[in-house]
């Protein structure tokens, strides 16, 4: 833990951006919590769209995610920096323990958690968006922006292959042009977004790892790793 300097620069995005990031978060947890609560322990037990995790597991690392954000939350509120996590091998665990859940724990860590967030996250405009947080050396904005992605990419994730699968529809212009130029790293140099012929949503899915509700024409560049597998600017 580290005690915060008095002032940063300001490298916040924009307050309506920051705004919508947090109310389509929210809306994409209340759309999660209902999925989840029909939901069957095969459905939980079953495989995600994400190679070695089950459906719980997803669910699990939404919820470590989001618990994350919370402490970042809070330590901003006391004006220091810590860690997103305690360590690797801590992530990992707490992800691992968390897939076992049953519909109704996984609803109880889900709620809590929307129930926490809603409360804590500054309002928009606050200075306390610029303040900085432990998440990849930026500001708190970032955090919410994380949430944002995560909540939204992982609810595909966890519900596709039962009755209550979403798809890329729940994705906004605002989240697929946050994606497009988040993801924008992953690009090989000489590369960018636009030269990606296809529907814009299908480009973001497949930017974002995802398999595009159509196949893009063409032949597509190989994509690099996700931008937290990088060292933090």
């Amino acid at each position: 833990m580290t005690t915060a300097p008095s002032s940063t620069p300001s490298t916040s995005p924009s307050t309506d951006l920051i705004a919508h990031a947090r109310t389509d978060a929210a809306a994409g947890l209340d759309a999660l919590l209902s999925a989840v609560g029909r939901l069957t322990a095969d459905d939980l037990a079953g495989p995600s769209t994400l190679e070695g995790w089950t459906r719980g597991h997803v669910l699990a690392h939404v919820t470590a995610l989001g618990t994350a954000m919370l402490g970042q939350v809070r330590a901003v509120g006391r004006g220091e920096v810590v860690p997103v996590y305690a360590s690797p091998e801590a992530r990992a665990a707490g992800i691992e323990a968390g897939a076992g859940r049953t519909t109704t724990e996984h609803l109880a860590a889900l709620g809590a958690l929307r129930d926490d967030l809603g409360s804590a996250w500054p309002e928009p405009g606050s200075p306390q968006w610029d303040a900085p947080s432990g998440y990849r050396g930026g500001p708190l904005s970032g955090c919410v922006l994380a949430w944002w992605r995560e909540v939204r990419i992982h609810s595909v994730d966890a519900l596709a292959g039962t009755a209550q699968a979403v798809g890329y529809e729940t994705w906004d212009d605002a989240l697929c042009a946050h994606l497009r130029d988040f993801l924008a790293v992953r690009l090989p140099d000489g590369v960018s977004v636009d030269d990606v012929a296809g529907d814009p949503r299908d480009v973001t899915a497949w930017l974002a790892g995802r398999t595009p509700a159509n196949p893009l024409p063409g032949d597509l560049p190989e994509l690099g790793p996700w931008p937290s597998a990088l060292p933090a600017a």
